[in-house]
């Protein structure tokens, strides 16, 4: 009889000890993480980072598509911040599709800038009335908003970008703030576009131009600078990988310096965000790790950037031990 309650009692904490292997070991889905995906609470997509007092706000898409379904499902914003790059705190989100009210759907990638103490959020959603992908911008007293329509109508319509005949190329807005002051704003799908800002940061400046010089440009421009370089990343080909450009001018010439880093995980899209916090170089990006059903449920990671002396980019190594390992 000893025996038998013996192994029963063995056969009870195998069971229990397997049972908290299991839990340990499952992917979680709550709170932020210090390795990658850093969110695992909610499926994150289209990151883009603003250094502002000493501190990351990172804004992104959040796929919501239900389970199964492969699609792209996202009507709102995201927002987290960190001081670290290491624990993210989540804040309500800040913008929804529906602050657009000449919008009828799809929160795409975007990125916010700060101005003499404004906060700007140039946004890629699916217009109501005028055939196409568009732009439009929000505007906060603080990072963490609420942001609310600025203009109350887009600031880019699929009928003003005649490089193609796509309806989907007004999309993936990023926006940079050159040192004399002057605002720009790229964008684009198989064609890159960029036009200069008013300094109200509301209205274009001068004419729509397409960027020359990128080899098999998709979309998800990022405009960053270093050293008197200017730095034109982008998603190429598909599924996506990240490549990117350099000039000494941020009206070009441009001249291709290859692949920046490969397809992500489980994941067709690539959009990358980059900045420097801290003396340090960092590269965001989303992968599909934790998704259910290809690659519309994206996650956001972070891995560090490193330069060549020549002011090339080394390949970035996307890890699952994120920042972890720096």
């Amino acid at each position: 009889m000893k025996k038998v309650v013996c192994l029963a009692a063995m056969f009870f904490v195998a069971a229990i000890s397997e049972e908290l292997y299991a839990q340990k070991n499952k992917p979680q889905y709550s709170d932020s993480v210090p390795f990658n995906p850093i969110i695992r609470n909610k499926f994150t997509a289209d990151p883009a980072a603003l250094v502002y007092n000493d501190t990351v706000y990172l804004y992104t898409g959040h796929d919501e598509a239900p389970k199964g379904e492969a699609r792209y499902v996202m009507q709102e914003w995201l927002c987290y911040s960190s001081t670290d790059m290491l624990n993210w705190k989540e804040h309500p989100s800040p913008l929804n599709v529906k602050a657009f009210a000449w919008a009828k759907g799809d929160a795409w990638a975007s990125q916010v800038i700060e101005r003499n103490g404004k906060f700007y959020w140039y946004a890629a959603v699916e217009h109501k009335t005028i055939g196409g992908k568009a732009i439009g911008v929000a505007v906060a007293d603080k990072p963490t908003g609420p942001f609310t329509d600025a203009l109350g109508k887009a600031l880019v319509t699929n009928d003003m970008t005649k490089a193609t005949s796509i309806w989907w190329d007004d999309i993936d807005p990023t926006v940079y703030i050159d040192d004399d002051g002057q605002a720009y704003l790229f964008w684009g799908n198989t064609k890159c576009y960029y036009a200069k800002l008013k300094e109200n940061m509301l209205e274009l400046d001068g004419p729509i131009q397409v960027v020359e010089g990128l080899q098999k440009f998709t979309e998800a421009p990022w405009i960053h600078k270093r050293n008197g370089w200017y730095y034109l990343s982008y998603a190429y080909q598909f599924p996506e990988k990240i490549a990117y450009a350099m000039s000494r001018n941020i009206n070009g010439p441009w001249e291709y310096k290859g692949i920046l880093n490969e397809v992500a995980a489980n994941s067709n899209t690539n959009h990358q965000s980059i900045i420097e916090f801290k003396s340090k170089w960092y590269f965001i990006y989303h992968n599909g790790v934790l998704a259910d059903h290809g690659g519309f449920h994206r996650s956001v990671c972070i891995d560090r950037l490193y330069y060549n002396k020549d002011g090339t980019m080394k390949r970035v190594v996307m890890t699952s031990e994120g920042l972890l390992k720096r």
